[in-house]
């Protein structure tokens, strides 16, 4: 018989002097913005509720509220807008750093320029937003017009049904989100705010890289790869930088907000999210 030694096994009962997550202190909390869609809602209490939970962690004050999940660009922003002001009366904060995933990218630095909440905001840190656009939204509008109009109320239905208080708006929102609207009509009439500190990250898996992607999202992966390279399966690397680009993650649009992650992928993402945050303490923000 093989002789196996005890200490190997009395190893793993050593205790760790400090188990819990490094406190990360912030000078201002944090506000999270999703983006484009409500299905992750189905499984979540909001799409970036877990990574909310993930910064409570380290101690920083952070908030993931849900918004109106299918509406344009000009309707969301006053929408988290209203949040920011909201949450600035209920606990006196002077100002937010604003982390934005996707669509939610847009909305505030819309709601930045143009809704008169600059001084209230200390960053902007965007998450794979389309900030040139993204050719998904463009393949989307090519569907014929009987299925997407079908598609359209179901979509519609169901974001009414998630969010009452607000009409949705499909394709009106998806229309925002072309290369053409973006470039064109999007980014010349909403300036940055001088001042205030723009952070961006951006991602790639799937083709044209050795990073893994789920199945489902590899024809519209490769299909946006055709058109303009390297992306998330949503938006391109390209499209994603904005301000200080930090950093290209290799981990997908949906992994990002801790949906459908692997076990063996889940340190890339507790990566990310403590990198964003000790990005925003190095900062001073």
């Amino acid at each position: 018989m093989k002789w196996i030694e005890p200490q190997k096994y009395l190893k793993k009962l050593q205790l760790t002097e400090y188990p819990q997550p490094d406190l990360i202190r912030l000078k201002y909390p944090v506000l999270m913005c999703h983006g484009y869609g409500g299905f992750s809602m189905l499984v979540s209490p909001s799409p970036l509720h877990n990574s909310c939970m993930r910064l409570r962690g380290y101690g920083i004050e952070a908030f993931a509220p849900n918004i109106v999940p299918y509406a344009t660009i000009e309707i969301r922003a006053q929408q988290w807008a209203d949040v920011i002001k909201q949450l600035q009366k209920n606990y006196g904060y002077e100002k937010l750093n604003v982390v934005a995933h996707s669509m939610g990218g847009l909305d505030m630095r819309y709601a930045i320029s143009k809704l008169g909440i600059a001084d209230s905001v200390s960053s902007l840190t965007t998450i794979a937003a389309p900030h040139r656009g993204t050719s998904l939204a463009e393949l989307v509008l090519t569907a014929p017009d009987t299925i997407k109009e079908k598609l359209a109320e179901l979509v519609d239905w169901f974001g009414e049904s998630m969010f009452p208080s607000q009409k949705s708006d499909a394709v009106a929102a998806v229309e925002q989100l072309t290369r053409e609207y973006v470039n064109n009509e999007f980014n010349p009439n909403v300036p940055d705010v001088e001042g205030l500190p723009y952070f961006s990250y951006s991602a790639a898996v799937g083709k044209g890289t050795k990073h893994p992607l789920n199945t489902i999202y590899r024809v519209q992966n490769q299909l946006i790869y055709q058109q303009e390279g390297e992306n998330d399966s949503f938006v391109t690397v390209d499209s994603a930088k904005w301000g200080k680009h930090l950093r290209t993650l290799d981990i997908s649009h949906l992994e990002q907000i801790e949906i459908q992650v692997s076990k063996e992928r889940k340190p890339k993402i507790e990566k990310f999210w403590k990198d964003l945050a000790m990005n925003l303490k190095t900062e001073g923000l």
